[in-house]
């Protein structure tokens, strides 16, 4: 056993000299034995469990970082190779729960994490390379490709951070990623005007002929990802605001999460044991009827220990929530015994943020409340949703519900948005009235009916509770993006690790 908070111990002191100065009175006695088992409850006794694996929802994610002698060129502050490891950084904050790889590439690829939700071991391997011990100057996207399409591990998302080098195969280059199976997110890194770029002892970098050597972005990469129907980002003023576009595109591969195992310690509360002790004693003290109670006092307290870790997991799982950890949330609502009108609302926004809008939809339409208000901001989220996945006409559908519950200005603007983006998209499409643009649209007229007759009973009264909805804040969030369519202990890397790394530099040929 232990104890979580052992700062409410002290409070035993000042109590123990009580009882031990000599109270003559009983009563007075047991009220102090009953404010010592109450200190005890809050100190929050728990049996500590052994390690269990649970399964937690996570994607695979590889990030590949170009660690050629070109990204030390300064076209981007302070070095390509120090803005891209910054990246890194701030990208394994968003994504704390994700199954993360990392790979090191010039010439050779070389991994230099496995797969782990642990990102500090991410952040030492990321830490303890030193590009000094490099000595292959080339990039090969080629043979890192071919590494990755012999990890029969499904589908990737990759992350490849490089200024590409001299790579000019697009056929070859576009058929290996998709036999890898790969989900492409390149961040070039790099400007088109290009720049030289600086020796250790200061000198400027010169080819065989002594010209200086102008490092540029190479063109291929932009093509490679419209090849591949892959993302294509190219650096913002900061590492945070350039890792934000690189969470953004992650999110829409929300429907590649898998189940991974990791393992968690788990405790078992036993504050109810003292506190229960206290109010029997309390009220043997203070009334007759204490074999009436003490049964009643069981069960009681069955049920309130029930409904106090459902409080539990609630509200650790909306500080997960406005901390990011989206996956963190949705394993404390299931943990939840008896869901709430809160957690089913938190559950659906979590969905939402992950950009997995079917889900949140689904999750939304579940929901049952009485309360007006209520019902308007489920209609308004999930005609959110809708215009998201760019199905317009189902999002007036449910904006127009929403107006029609009470005035929304946020819901007016956003009805007035999608209905320009509805005719628009009509206008490309050449026709009158077109369907929604998700997989519904591929329903039958029997399916259609039946959905609007789901949709209808939302109407219904029921039962539910009030509260919950989103905040002021996350409305006005959502509704731009309608608009805008402690330092570690670094360990070395062993001389073996660098030997594969510069495998073959003698041979490289015009490695610029």
């Amino acid at each position: 056993m232990t104890l979580l908070t052992p700062g409410f111990l002290w409070l035993l002191v000042p109590l123990l000299l009580l009882l031990w100065s000599g109270a003559r009175k009983p009563v007075t006695s047991v009220h102090l034995i009953v404010l010592m088992l109450i200190v005890l409850a809050l100190s929050r006794p728990v049996q500590e469990e052994a390690l269990q694996e649970a399964s937690i929802e996570a994607k695979d994610i590889i990030i590949a970082l170009d660690v050629s002698y070109s990204m030390k060129a300064s076209d981007i502050a302070p070095t390509r190779y120090e803005f891209a490891k910054e990246t890194i950084t701030a990208l394994l904050q968003q994504n704390p729960g994700d199954n993360i790889m990392l790979i090191a590439f010039t010439t050779n690829p070389l991994l230099l994490s496995p797969p782990t939700t642990d990102h500090a071991l991410i952040q030492v391997a990321l830490q303890s390379l030193n590009p000094e011990f490099i000595m292959t100057k080339g990039t090969s996207l080629e043979k890192l490709f071919k590494k990755l399409a012999a990890m029969k591990t499904g589908n990737k998302n990759l992350i490849l951070m490089t200024d590409g080098g001299e790579e000019d195969s697009l056929d070859k280059l576009s058929t290996l990623v998709q036999n890898a199976d790969i989900s492409l997110t390149i961040l070039a890194l790099g400007t088109t005007q290009g720049t030289t770029i600086q020796n250790k002892d200061g000198s400027l970098l010169k080819d065989q002929e002594d010209n200086l050597v102008i490092s540029r972005v190479n063109p291929i990469l932009s093509s490679l990802a419209s090849s591949v129907s892959g993302t294509y980002i190219t650096p913002s003023t900061t590492a945070q605001a350039t890792a934000d576009k690189l969470h953004d595109a992650l999110q829409r591969h929300e429907d590649q999460a898998q189940n991974v195992e990791k393992l968690q310690r788990y405790y078992q509360e036993l504050y109810q044991i003292p506190l229960s002790l206290a109010l029997l004693l309390f009220f043997m003290v203070h009334t007759r009827a204490v074999k009436y109670l003490l049964p009643l006092f069981v069960f009681f307290g069955l049920q309130a220990e029930a409904s106090l870790l459902d409080s539990y997991h609630l509200n650790r799982a909306y500080k997960s929530y406005q901390s990011a950890d989206l996956n963190e949330t949705k394993s404390r609502l299931k943990q939840i015994k008896v869901p709430s009108l809160q957690s089913r609302i938190l559950l659906a926004n979590t969905y939402y943020r992950q950009h997995a809008f079917k889900k949140a939809i689904q999750t939304y339409k579940s929901i049952r409340s009485t309360s007006p208000r209520i019902k308007q901001q489920l209609y308004y989220n999930i005609a959110n949703a809708y215009a998201m996945m760019e199905s317009y006409d189902k999002a007036k559908v449910y904006y127009t519900k929403a107006l029609q519950l009470g005035e929304d200005a946020d819901a007016e603007h956003n009805l007035y948005l999608v209905a320009l983006l509805s005719d628009k998209k009509s206008a490309e499409l050449g026709i009158a009235h077109p369907k929604s643009q998700d997989s519904s649209s591929s329903k039958s007229e029997s399916q259609e009916e039946q959905e609007e007759k789901e949709t209808r009973s939302e109407d219904e009264p029921s039962s539910g509770s009030g509260g919950g909805g989103e905040s002021q804040a996350e409305k006005e969030k959502e509704k731009s993006k309608l608009l805008s369519d402690d330092s570690k202990e670094e360990h070395p890397l062993g001389s073996k690790v660098y030997e594969l790394i510069n495998e073959g530099y003698i041979r490289e040929k015009q490695p610029w």
